[in-house]
Order: structure tokens, then C-alpha cells, then sequence
């Protein structure tokens, strides 16, 4: 019995006995009926609300978890990079508590419009008129915010993929800079000249990290054609390898530098190449140290550089 049957009689001025029976006996049924099956769906409602949000924190916890699980498990260097940039404490509280709360507010929305869609069908109301009216307006707003749309959607994926995070530093196409913070809709990032880029998620097409993993230390060391190149190996390797052992620069290194050899040969010059993989935003100061030490070392040991052309000051005779 639809809710609205019960109206008329509270307009009856001076109602008689048999009407006050009446009224309480359809009252009764109604409770009985239409009553409870609202009670019961509100309780469903709460009930689905509270199990959709104890799986949504379980599902993203396991999703985030991933990358963590995996650098903690890789050997060493992964170890090094999971407690050095954060990955398995603070970065993952963060993603999880992003993630939770938008897919539990989504999911409380659409819990809440489909309990109060049903609890209007069992009081009687007419439900056309409105899912028309709604459907209507979904149509117009989806047509004039599809760019918001793709925004929050390639955001809710970049946080939820772990693309980057606050502090990292990421190339954009357009900016490069320092991540300062993330939202579903745009990425604020500064770069090296002190500009604040406000980026849309949505207009992302790709993203470079250059803080996730590890970061490559190139350094190219270039010395006369003149040189003996086994004593000039010899001298890069010992500079190397005590630059990895030492106390102050280990920590920053995720593995023992590599001396690749010669990478290049060109006129009066050949080109030595030492690759130190460590750890993000530390490549630039691992690079000057060590090609300080290298200079240091071939001045030590006699190993001349280059010759200068001919038409400059101090040209070798």
C-alpha cells in the first residue's frame, strides 16, 4: 500500500471511531508491510556500505603493495631503494589512504542512491519523472565536462599505478620539476627555475620518472691517444672501486660502479666510460666526485689528457 493512501485521513476534521480504527488499522499494515521492508533496506544499505569499504581498503592495500614487496625482495640494491626513498612506509600510507577514501566516497554515493531509490518505490512515489529528469542531466553534464572527466580518471589510474608521488621528479613533455602535489584533477610541479606548472591529469600523454628505481651516473673520462689504455683501465678501476668503499658515498650507491672501457676514439682522444648506478637525485654529485677523483688519480699517475688544438694557450709541443 503505497504511503500516500494514508494522507486523506488526516485531513478528516473530526474523525469518528470507526475512521480512527480504520486509519490504525491500514497504519499497522503499512508498518507490517512497507515499514519494514524500508528498515530492512536501509539496514542492507549500511551493511553493503560498511563490506564494499572493508574491501576497497583490502584491494587497494594489495594493489599498492606491489612495487614494495617486489624492490624488498630483488637482493640488496632493492632494499636499499625500498627504505631509501620511502616506498614501503610513507609513500604506500599515502596511496592507500588516496585511493581508499575516493573509492569508498564512490562507493557510499552509489550505495546511498540506490537505497533512497528504493525506499521512494515502497513509499509509492513516482520514480519516472526523476530517473527521466536525471538521465537527461547526466547526458548534458557528461557533454560539457568530458574533459573533466578524463582528468579525474587518468588521475584516479596515475595515483592508483603509482606513476609518481609528491617529491618526485617526473618530465611531463611540457615541464620538468619536482612533484609538490597530486590531486585527481591537475599535478602541480616546480622546476629548476623556481615555476609552478600546474599540469591537467588528463593532457598527460607521458610521464618520465626520474625518482623511482635508481638513477645512472655516467662519467666520461677522455685522455691523450698517447696513453697505454691498460694503465689507464687500471687506474679507473682502483679509483673506482675505492670510491664505492667509501663510507660517505656507499650508502648513495645501490651498486659496485662498472668501468665499461673505452666508449670512444676520436682524433688524438679516446673516451673512457664509468657507469654507477645509485640512488634517485643523487647522480649529479656522484658524477662530479668521482670524475674529481679520476683527475686527481691521472694527474697522480702521470696520464695526460687530450692534446689542445694547436692555436690554443699551452698546446702540448
Amino acid at each position: 500500500m503505497p504511503v500516500t493512501d494514508l494522507f486523506p485521513l488526516l485531513d478528516v476534521a473530526t474523525p469518528t471511531a470507526e475512521e480512527v480504527s480504520t486509519y490504525w488499522d491500514k497504519l499497522q499494515e503499512w508498518a507490517l508491510t512497507n515499514g519494514v521492508k524500508i528498515v530492512l533496506v536501509l539496514v542492507l544499505g549500511f551493511v553493503a556500505r560498511w563490506a564494499a569499504h572493508r574491501l576497497i581498503g583490502r584491494v587497494v592495500a594489495t594493489m599498492t603493495s606491489r612495487t614494495a614487496s617486489r624492490l624488498a625482495t630483488s637482493g640488496g640494491a632493492g632494499r636499499v631503494l625500498a627504505n631509501a626513498t620511502g616506498i614501503a612506509n610513507e609513500r604506500h600510507r599515502q596511496r592507500v589512504e588516496t585511493m581508499g577514501s575516493l573509492l569508498r566516497s564512490i562507493s557510499t554515493f552509489v550505495l546511498a542512491i540506490i537505497t533512497a531509490l528504493t525506499v521512494m518505490a515502497l513509499l509509492g512515489l513516482p520514480l519516472g519523472p526523476l530517473l527521466a529528469s536525471a538521465g537527461v542531466g547526466g547526458v548534458a553534464i557528461g557533454f560539457g565536462a568530458q574533459s573533466l572527466v578524463k582528468d579525474f580518471l587518468s588521475g584516479i589510474f596515475m595515483i592508483l599505478e603509482d606513476q609518481y608521488g609528491v617529491g618526485d621528479v617526473i618530465d611531463t613533455g611540457e615541464a620538468i620539476g619536482t612533484v609538490e602535489e597530486v590531486t585527481l584533477r591537475v599535478t602541480r610541479l616546480r622546476d629548476a627555475n623556481g615555476v609552478t606548472w600546474y599540469v591537467r591529469n588528463g593532457e598527460v600523454i607521458r610521464i618520465g620518472n626520474l625518482s623511482q628505481g635508481y638513477a645512472a651516473a655516467w662519467i666520461d673520462m677522455p685522455v691523450s691517444y698517447l696513453e697505454p689504455i691498460e694503465k689507464v683501465l687500471e687506474v679507473v678501476r682502483r679509483t673506482t672501486e675505492d670510491f664505492g668503499n667509501d663510507p660517505e658515498w656507499e650508502p648513495k650507491i645501490t651498486e659496485p660502479p662498472t668501468v665499461l672501457g673505452v666508449d670512444a676514439i676520436t682524433g688524438q682522444t679516446v673516451t673512457v666510460r664509468v657507469l654507477v648506478k645509485c640512488l634517485p637525485g643523487e647522480n649529479f654529485g656522484v658524477q662530479r666526485e668521482l670524475r674529481l677523483r679520476l683527475k686527481d688519480a691521472f694527474d697522480a699517475a702521470g696520464i695526460q689528457g687530450p692534446p689542445l688544438p694547436p692555436f690554443a694557450t699551452g698546446a702540448h709541443s
